[in-house]
């Protein structure tokens, strides 16, 4: 399996809410999609970004389906302009 983790600072944090919104819209795009998490920074609590996506994908073909899907792409042009930093991390694990 893959996990696939993505973290973004944004130029107004205040943004957040409609970010988490526009990426909703990328959880059910392909098969192969085991799970697919958006949390915002939550006040009172420790954060170093201010958006986070925690994902699952059966397999490496699923999370490239995902990338290239085009409701990704057109997610990720638009939530580009609102972001001042983002963090991915990638990674193999067996179940």
């Amino acid at each position: 399996m893959i996990g696939h983790v993505v973290m973004w600072s944004l130029k107004d944090p205040a943004d957040a809410p409609a970010f988490k919104a526009a990426l909703d819209r990328c959880g059910d795009l392909v098969p192969g999609t085991l799970e697919f998490q958006v949390g915002i920074r939550a006040d009172g609590l420790e954060a170093s970004a201010d958006v986070v996506l925690v994902s699952r994908f059966a397999d490496e073909a699923a999370l490239a389906a995902y990338q290239e899907h085009p409701v990704h792409r057109e997610v990720a042009a638009q939530l580009g302009a609102l972001r001042s930093e983002r963090h991915v991390l990638d990674y193999t694990y067996d179940a």
